[in-house]
Protein backbone atom coordinates (compact mmCIF):
# COMPACT_ATOMS: atom_id res chain seq x y z
CA UNK A 1 0.00 0.00 0.00
CA UNK A 2 1.11 3.40 -0.88
CA UNK A 3 2.31 5.99 1.77
CA UNK A 4 -0.06 8.83 1.53
CA UNK A 5 1.05 11.28 4.00
CA UNK A 6 3.62 11.96 6.27
CA UNK A 7 1.80 10.64 9.19
CA UNK A 8 1.93 6.97 7.81
CA UNK A 9 5.87 7.97 6.52
CA UNK A 10 6.83 8.34 10.14
CA UNK A 11 4.95 5.68 11.93
CA UNK A 12 7.18 3.34 9.40
CA UNK A 13 9.99 4.67 10.16
CA UNK A 14 9.57 3.93 13.92
CA UNK A 15 10.12 -0.04 12.95
CA UNK A 16 13.27 0.53 11.08
CA UNK A 17 15.08 0.73 14.62
CA UNK A 18 18.30 2.71 16.09
CA UNK A 19 19.73 5.23 13.35
CA UNK A 20 23.10 7.33 14.04
CA UNK A 21 23.63 10.37 11.95
CA UNK A 22 26.39 12.39 11.44
CA UNK A 23 25.90 16.39 11.38
CA UNK A 24 28.18 18.69 9.70
CA UNK A 25 28.62 22.38 11.43
CA UNK A 26 26.01 21.35 13.86
CA UNK A 27 25.84 24.88 15.46
CA UNK A 28 22.58 24.79 14.29
CA UNK A 29 19.50 25.54 16.37
CA UNK A 30 17.02 23.79 13.71
CA UNK A 31 18.74 20.43 13.52
CA UNK A 32 19.42 19.87 17.00
CA UNK A 33 15.49 21.02 17.58
CA UNK A 34 14.71 18.55 15.09
CA UNK A 35 16.51 15.77 17.16
CA UNK A 36 13.97 16.59 19.94
CA UNK A 37 11.03 16.21 17.28
CA UNK A 38 12.42 12.98 16.21
CA UNK A 39 12.32 12.00 20.01
CA UNK A 40 9.49 12.91 20.70
CA UNK A 41 7.71 11.28 17.52
CA UNK A 42 9.61 7.90 18.52
CA UNK A 43 12.39 7.95 16.74
CA UNK A 44 15.87 6.67 17.47
CA UNK A 45 18.71 8.52 17.20
CA UNK A 46 22.27 9.16 18.32
CA UNK A 47 25.44 10.00 16.11
CA UNK A 48 28.17 12.59 15.84
CA UNK A 49 27.59 16.39 16.24
CA UNK A 50 30.94 17.98 14.20
CA UNK A 51 30.79 22.01 14.56
CA UNK A 52 32.02 24.48 17.30
CA UNK A 53 31.54 22.50 20.33
CA UNK A 54 30.80 25.70 22.70
CA UNK A 55 27.87 27.06 20.20
CA UNK A 56 26.70 23.51 20.15
CA UNK A 57 25.75 22.86 23.91
CA UNK A 58 25.29 26.46 24.60
CA UNK A 59 22.05 26.27 21.93
CA UNK A 60 21.45 22.63 23.68
CA UNK A 61 21.33 24.49 26.73
CA UNK A 62 19.33 27.37 25.87
CA UNK A 63 16.55 25.32 24.24
CA UNK A 64 16.52 22.46 26.62
CA UNK A 65 17.83 19.54 24.63
CA UNK A 66 19.62 16.74 25.44
CA UNK A 67 22.47 15.70 23.86
CA UNK A 68 23.63 12.25 25.61
CA UNK A 69 23.22 10.40 23.08
CA UNK A 70 25.43 12.56 20.67
CA UNK A 71 29.61 12.52 20.42
CA UNK A 72 30.40 16.38 20.04
CA UNK A 73 33.90 16.10 17.41
CA UNK A 74 35.00 20.42 17.94
CA UNK A 75 35.55 20.95 14.42
CA UNK A 76 34.32 25.24 14.02
CA UNK A 77 35.68 25.03 10.06
CA UNK A 78 32.67 24.19 8.33
CA UNK A 79 34.99 22.58 4.78
CA UNK A 80 36.80 20.52 7.84
CA UNK A 81 33.49 19.20 9.52
CA UNK A 82 32.28 18.18 6.22
CA UNK A 83 34.99 15.83 5.58
CA UNK A 84 35.11 14.70 8.96
CA UNK A 85 30.93 13.76 8.72
CA UNK A 86 31.22 11.90 5.22
CA UNK A 87 34.05 9.97 6.55
CA UNK A 88 32.02 8.84 9.25
CA UNK A 89 29.74 7.57 7.00
CA UNK A 90 32.14 5.78 4.59
CA UNK A 91 33.23 4.33 7.43
CA UNK A 92 29.83 2.91 8.10
CA UNK A 93 30.21 4.57 11.52
CA UNK A 94 26.89 6.94 10.38
CA UNK A 95 23.88 5.86 8.76
CA UNK A 96 22.20 9.36 7.65
CA UNK A 97 24.66 12.73 6.93
CA UNK A 98 23.00 15.91 7.61
CA UNK A 99 23.91 19.75 6.45
CA UNK A 100 24.05 21.90 9.36
CA UNK A 101 25.25 25.76 9.19
CA UNK A 102 27.53 25.13 6.03
CA UNK A 103 26.38 25.68 2.29
CA UNK A 104 25.24 22.54 0.37
CA UNK A 105 28.01 22.90 -2.19
CA UNK A 106 30.78 22.43 0.59
CA UNK A 107 29.25 19.36 1.76
CA UNK A 108 28.17 17.96 -1.29
CA UNK A 109 32.15 18.69 -2.71
CA UNK A 110 33.21 16.31 -0.18
CA UNK A 111 30.70 13.75 -0.54
CA UNK A 112 31.10 13.30 -4.44
CA UNK A 113 34.77 13.34 -3.83
CA UNK A 114 35.86 10.37 -5.70
CA UNK A 115 38.40 9.15 -3.46
CA UNK A 116 36.99 9.66 0.14
CA UNK A 117 33.51 10.33 -1.08
CA UNK A 118 29.82 8.75 -1.07
CA UNK A 119 29.12 8.34 -4.69
CA UNK A 120 27.18 4.73 -4.78
CA UNK A 121 25.08 4.99 -7.72
CA UNK A 122 25.72 6.46 -11.55
CA UNK A 123 24.32 9.89 -10.30
CA UNK A 124 23.60 11.44 -7.00
CA UNK A 125 20.46 13.94 -7.22
CA UNK A 126 17.68 15.30 -4.61
CA UNK A 127 14.07 13.85 -4.37
CA UNK A 128 11.81 15.56 -2.38
CA UNK A 129 8.75 14.79 -1.26
CA UNK A 130 5.69 17.43 -0.79
CA UNK A 131 2.59 17.09 1.94
CA UNK A 132 0.17 19.46 -0.29
CA UNK A 133 -2.92 21.01 1.48
CA UNK A 134 -5.69 19.39 -1.00
CA UNK A 135 -4.25 17.16 -2.67
CA UNK A 136 -4.64 13.54 -1.69
CA UNK A 137 -1.26 12.02 -1.85
CA UNK A 138 2.12 13.13 -1.85
CA UNK A 139 3.98 14.58 -4.93
CA UNK A 140 7.60 13.99 -5.58
CA UNK A 141 10.17 16.38 -7.13
CA UNK A 142 13.63 15.73 -8.30
CA UNK A 143 15.92 17.32 -9.35
CA UNK A 144 15.51 20.56 -7.27
CA UNK A 145 18.99 20.64 -5.46
CA UNK A 146 21.90 18.64 -6.83
CA UNK A 147 22.38 18.75 -10.79
CA UNK A 148 22.21 22.29 -11.94
CA UNK A 149 21.66 21.87 -15.76
CA UNK A 150 21.26 18.30 -16.44
CA UNK A 151 21.61 16.67 -19.81
CA UNK A 152 19.34 13.75 -21.46
CA UNK A 153 21.60 11.32 -19.52
CA UNK A 154 21.42 12.87 -16.29
CA UNK A 155 17.82 13.14 -16.44
CA UNK A 156 17.21 9.96 -16.98
CA UNK A 157 19.49 9.18 -13.67
CA UNK A 158 17.14 11.42 -11.96
CA UNK A 159 13.62 9.60 -13.08
CA UNK A 160 15.10 6.25 -12.17
CA UNK A 161 16.35 7.60 -8.65
CA UNK A 162 12.93 9.41 -8.26
CA UNK A 163 11.03 5.96 -9.38
CA UNK A 164 12.77 3.89 -6.92
CA UNK A 165 12.00 6.14 -4.22
CA UNK A 166 8.41 6.58 -4.71
CA UNK A 167 8.81 2.25 -5.60
CA UNK A 168 10.01 1.90 -1.76
CA UNK A 169 7.34 4.00 -0.69
CA UNK A 170 5.05 2.27 -2.12
CA UNK A 171 3.96 2.91 -5.21
CA UNK A 172 4.06 0.35 -7.74
CA UNK A 173 3.79 1.94 -10.94
CA UNK A 174 4.46 5.74 -10.24
CA UNK A 175 3.29 8.05 -13.47
CA UNK A 176 6.41 10.74 -13.76
CA UNK A 177 6.02 13.85 -16.13
CA UNK A 178 8.60 15.29 -17.43
CA UNK A 179 7.77 19.29 -16.93
CA UNK A 180 8.18 22.03 -19.30
CA UNK A 181 6.49 25.63 -20.37
CA UNK A 182 4.01 23.58 -22.53
CA UNK A 183 3.28 19.89 -24.34
CA UNK A 184 4.26 21.40 -27.46
CA UNK A 185 7.72 20.30 -28.93
CA UNK A 186 9.68 23.50 -29.95
CA UNK A 187 13.28 23.52 -31.22
CA UNK A 188 14.28 26.93 -28.84
CA UNK A 189 12.96 25.03 -25.64
CA UNK A 190 15.57 22.59 -25.20
CA UNK A 191 13.76 21.22 -22.24
CA UNK A 192 10.80 19.87 -24.05
CA UNK A 193 13.01 18.36 -26.58
CA UNK A 194 14.78 16.26 -23.49
CA UNK A 195 11.24 15.37 -22.50
CA UNK A 196 10.54 13.98 -25.82
CA UNK A 197 13.19 12.11 -25.97
CA UNK A 198 12.92 10.78 -22.57
CA UNK A 199 9.57 9.87 -23.20
CA UNK A 200 10.43 7.80 -25.91
CA UNK A 201 13.30 6.22 -24.22
CA UNK A 202 11.20 5.17 -20.96
CA UNK A 203 8.20 3.50 -23.67
CA UNK A 204 11.39 1.45 -25.41
CA UNK A 205 13.08 0.27 -21.65
CA UNK A 206 14.91 2.83 -20.27
CA UNK A 207 13.07 3.53 -17.08
CA UNK A 208 11.47 0.38 -15.31
CA UNK A 209 8.33 -0.06 -13.19
CA UNK A 210 7.09 3.54 -14.39
CA UNK A 211 4.73 5.31 -16.56
CA UNK A 212 6.52 8.47 -17.81
CA UNK A 213 5.62 11.28 -20.46
CA UNK A 214 6.19 14.70 -21.42
CA UNK A 215 6.88 17.53 -22.29
CA UNK A 216 4.14 18.66 -20.17
CA UNK A 217 3.11 21.58 -18.47
CA UNK A 218 2.53 21.56 -14.54
CA UNK A 219 -1.17 22.07 -14.75
CA UNK A 220 -2.08 19.32 -17.14
CA UNK A 221 0.46 17.03 -15.33
CA UNK A 222 -1.64 17.32 -11.75
CA UNK A 223 -4.85 18.83 -13.12
CA UNK A 224 -7.45 16.86 -14.85
CA UNK A 225 -9.40 19.14 -15.84
CA UNK A 226 -6.39 20.78 -17.26
CA UNK A 227 -5.58 18.08 -19.03
CA UNK A 228 -9.51 17.57 -20.29
CA UNK A 229 -9.87 21.62 -21.48
CA UNK A 230 -6.06 20.93 -23.11
CA UNK A 231 -7.50 17.78 -24.98
CA UNK A 232 -4.22 16.05 -23.80
CA UNK A 233 -4.93 12.24 -23.74
CA UNK A 234 -1.84 10.74 -21.79
CA UNK A 235 -1.70 8.12 -18.58
CA UNK A 236 0.14 10.97 -16.76
CA UNK A 237 -1.82 13.67 -17.40
CA UNK A 238 -4.05 14.46 -14.61
CA UNK A 239 -2.66 12.05 -12.72
CA UNK A 240 1.51 12.70 -11.84
CA UNK A 241 3.07 11.02 -8.94
CA UNK A 242 6.69 12.51 -9.80
CA UNK A 243 7.55 15.87 -11.66
CA UNK A 244 10.89 16.25 -13.09
CA UNK A 245 11.99 19.61 -13.29
CA UNK A 246 14.44 20.98 -16.99
CA UNK A 247 16.80 22.21 -14.14
CA UNK A 248 17.78 23.50 -10.57
CA UNK A 249 16.24 26.51 -11.08
CA UNK A 250 12.76 25.09 -12.16
CA UNK A 251 12.94 22.82 -9.08
CA UNK A 252 14.17 25.19 -6.63
CA UNK A 253 11.32 27.52 -7.37
CA UNK A 254 8.83 24.68 -7.58
CA UNK A 255 9.83 23.56 -3.91
CA UNK A 256 9.78 26.89 -2.36
CA UNK A 257 6.91 28.49 -3.97
CA UNK A 258 4.38 24.79 -2.88
CA UNK A 259 6.17 25.56 0.79
CA UNK A 260 6.05 28.84 1.22
CA UNK A 261 2.57 29.96 -1.26
CA UNK A 262 0.45 26.89 -0.05
CA UNK A 263 2.03 25.94 3.20
CA UNK A 264 2.88 22.63 2.37
CA UNK A 265 5.06 20.39 4.11
CA UNK A 266 8.33 19.18 3.04
CA UNK A 267 10.74 16.04 3.19
CA UNK A 268 13.71 15.67 0.81
CA UNK A 269 17.45 14.02 0.60
CA UNK A 270 19.66 13.51 -1.80
CA UNK A 271 20.07 9.81 -2.87
CA UNK A 272 22.21 7.84 -4.60
CA UNK A 273 24.81 8.11 -2.37
CA UNK A 274 26.06 5.07 0.36
CA UNK A 275 23.87 6.37 3.00
CA UNK A 276 21.58 9.31 2.47
CA UNK A 277 22.33 13.14 2.56
CA UNK A 278 19.86 15.80 4.40
CA UNK A 279 20.56 19.14 2.56
CA UNK A 280 17.44 21.55 3.87
CA UNK A 281 18.16 25.00 3.07
CA UNK A 282 19.46 27.44 6.36
CA UNK A 283 16.56 28.90 6.20
CA UNK A 284 14.19 25.52 6.93
CA UNK A 285 12.35 25.33 10.09
CA UNK A 286 12.69 21.85 12.44
CA UNK A 287 9.82 20.05 11.35
CA UNK A 288 11.10 20.11 8.11
CA UNK A 289 14.38 19.36 8.72
CA UNK A 290 12.28 15.82 11.21
CA UNK A 291 10.32 15.20 8.11
CA UNK A 292 13.52 14.81 5.89
CA UNK A 293 15.04 12.76 8.84
CA UNK A 294 12.00 10.86 8.75
CA UNK A 295 12.21 9.99 5.28
CA UNK A 296 15.83 9.02 5.19
CA UNK A 297 15.62 6.90 8.27
CA UNK A 298 12.59 5.10 6.55
CA UNK A 299 14.64 4.70 3.49
CA UNK A 300 18.54 3.81 5.08
CA UNK A 301 19.75 0.35 5.11
CA UNK A 302 20.60 -1.30 8.18
CA UNK A 303 24.36 -1.43 7.17
CA UNK A 304 25.86 1.12 8.96
CA UNK A 305 23.75 -0.09 11.95
CA UNK A 306 24.48 -3.89 11.36
CA UNK A 307 28.74 -3.16 11.14
CA UNK A 308 29.23 -1.44 14.98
Amino acid sequence: MAIENFSQMIELAKNKGPRRVAVAAAHDPEVLLSFEEARRAGLEISGYLVGDAPAIKEIARQEGISLADFEIIHEPETSKAARIVVLLAREGKADIVIKGQLKTAELLSVALNKEIGLRDKTLMTHVGIFEIPGMHKLIYISDSGVVPYPDVYQKLEIIRNAVEVAHRFGIEMPRVAILAATEAVHPKIPASIDALALAKMAEQGWVEGAIVDGPMALDTAISEYSAKVKGIKSPVAGQADILIVPNVEAGNIMAKGILYFARARMAGHVVGAKVPILINSRADEAETRFLSLAMAIYLSTESASQSR
